[in-house]
């Protein structure tokens, strides 16, 4: 399984640099190119949710792992057979990769390899990490030592693919090649995972926490027209000592309509009727999902800021000079600052709740780190803009507006400060809204935080698909089709405006919230960051309404 991380490692990288692809060889303008990579990154991060809730209630995570993975290897082919010219009619005059050489036949396998590649980082991201906690928690004594000697493989792994992914792709030319590499490599690696089949350890489905949310809104609609009781003790809790039961509250009182027991029924017809009758708690634990929202709206602004790093910083540095002295370095350098940024960020945001947890205050620790990422997104923003201001202003003093295609005399490392501001956004924002929801969200469905983290900010990524064609529309001269051309330091200016504004409104929403004790303050053991690891039990969990 170890070579499935490889794989994606590899993948990531190759999809990365898709930004300059579609500008570079399709000749798509700015505005058209960035759309297609946020919607097809934000349905990348959404898909993941459905993808958990096929996973916990029928086909489990060996049967997803399979799936997704068959889906990236043909998903990566297609996108390499898509590149000019592979499947051009005409060889001779569609010898190199130009737009006119990119007919349908090409644009169809294009998008058809964006979805299936969303559909495999999608099942890698949902099953990956619980499959291979699963395996490694489930080895013997006999095998300690042999799984030992293969993580050492897989961390010595993980560090050498992103080197190669990083520096040696990047100097290929060819399209094809450099795409078809991290098809082979994630052919090879479904089939190593395929031949361990047989010593897998397989976990059954045992139902999904998100199904609770859906029989309380069914049970509520099918008993809209009774009237509540004054008094909540007459509503339906289950009894018993297997989960914890949670105090009924007055808000949201519609919902309490789900656990009213009716008068014509007896007890025991209405328990065995799941999706008519539910506990008090299971009302609660969707209230409280219902009561962060007004928090999770403001987090999207994040994802918003995010989105613009492999999309306007990337085609930026594209144009830009890359050399270090005599060595022509290669754009992905860029992605290796990002992440060791984004890794160091995450490091003092743990640090930070170890100390507040020492202090008492460890539930302050996530609202103080998401304050802190939208500060990092304004800063993002301003040097961004500022670094924007400058890069125009040598494109005018050597008159290349009207030449987007060529280098201009200023070196990327100009754009370094922002990608390292954009990692320590996105390092401290993941986690803080991770911990979030652990700490504020319903406690059956811990397993589901670092999912809804990331399809907070894939929402970001598609609302910034959504705000640059409002801004194209009220202001046409800020994104013009090509980079040049453009006034994205304008763009930034305003980005930084919203993200100021998004920052004054969450600290009034988070002084309005009504926050609940932290996960682990009764002893309990949190969650991983990287991925759930104990699958849900319906019945242990008490979701089930029948007896």
């Amino acid at each position: 399984m170890i070579v499935l991380i490889w794989a994606d490692i590899l993948a990531g990288y190759a999809m990365w640099v898709m930004m300059t692809y579609l500008t570079n060889v399709w000749k798509i303008n700015l505005t058209h190119a960035t759309g297609i990579i946020n919607i097809w990154g934000g349905i990348a991060s959404i898909m993941p949710l459905g993808f958990a809730f096929l996973v916990d209630m029928f086909i489990g995570h060996y049967a997803m792992l399979l799936f997704s993975s068959i889906a990236y290897c043909i998903g990566l082919g297609f996108l390499s057979m898509s590149t000019p010219p592979v499947l051009s009619k005409s060889t001779d005059t569609c010898s190199a990769y130009k737009p006119e050489c990119i007919g349908h036949t090409q644009k169809a396998l294009f998008y058809t390899a964006l979805s299936l590649i969303a559909v495999g980082i999608s099942g890698h991201t949902v099953s990956l990490p619980p499959f291979f906690t699963a395996q490694t928690t489930a080895s013997n004594d006999r095998d300690t030592g042999r799984k030992l000697l293969w993580q050492i493989v897989g961390i010595f792994g993980i560090i050498l693919v992103p080197i190669i992914g990083g520096i040696a792709l990047p100097y290929i030319k060819q399209w094809s090649v450099r795409f078809g590499i991290p098809a082979i490599c994630s052919l090879v690696a479904t089939l190593l995972f395929l031949s361990g089949s047989c010593s897998y350890k397989y976990d059954k489905p045992q139902g999904s926490p998100l199904t609770t949310v859906f029989r309380v809104f069914v049970a509520s609609v099918c008993k809209m027209c009774q009237p509540l009781p004054s008094d909540g003790n007459e509503l339906y809790e289950k009894d018993g000592t297997d989960a914890k039961l949670m105090p009924h509250t007055g808000s949201l009182r519609c919902l309490d309509k789900a656990a009213i027991i009716l008068a014509n029924k007896t007890r025991e017809e209405q328990e065995r009727t799941r999706w008519r009758l539910c506990r008090v708690t299971e009302v609660e634990e969707t209230k409280i999902g219902i009561r962060i929202i007004p928090m999770w709206l403001t987090f999207i602004a994040c994802g918003i800021i995010t989105s613009i790093g492999n999309t306007f910083f990337l085609e930026q540095a594209n144009h830009m000079n890359r050399k270090l002295g005599r060595l022509n370095l290669p754009l992905p350098i860029l992605l290796m600052f990002y992440d060791f940024s984004k890794s160091q960020f995450a490091k003092l945001y743990f640090t930070l709740t170890k100390y507040l947890r020492e202090a008492g205050l460890k539930h302050y620790a996530p609202p103080i780190g998401i304050a802190a990422s939208i500060t990092f997104a304004i800063l993002t923003c301003i040097t961004a803009a500022s670094v924007e201001t400058r890069r125009l202003s040598v494109i005018r003093k050597h008159s290349l507006l009207d030449k987007p295609d060529e280098k201009i005399p200023m070196s990327m490392f100009w754009l370094l400060p922002q990608f390292l501001l954009l990692g320590a956004l996105d390092g401290v924002a993941e986690n803080g809204i991770m911990s979030f929801f652990k700490d504020q969200g319903p406690p059956s469905m811990r397993d589901y935080f670092v999912l809804f983290t990331r399809g907070v900010i894939g929402l970001g990524m598609m609302g910034n698909v959504i705000f640059v064609y409002v801004v194209g529309k009220v202001k046409p001269s800020w994104l013009k089709d090509t980079l040049n051309m453009s006034r994205l330091d304008k763009y930034y200016w305003t980005l930084a405006v919203l993200s100021a504004v998004n920052l004054v409104v969450y600290v009034l929403v988070a002084t309005w919230f009504s926050y609940r004790g932290c996960a682990d303050d009764d002893g309990e053991e949190a969650p991983e960051v990287e991925g759930a690891v104990t699958p849900y039990d319906e019945n242990k969990q008490g979701c089930c309404c029948c007896c």
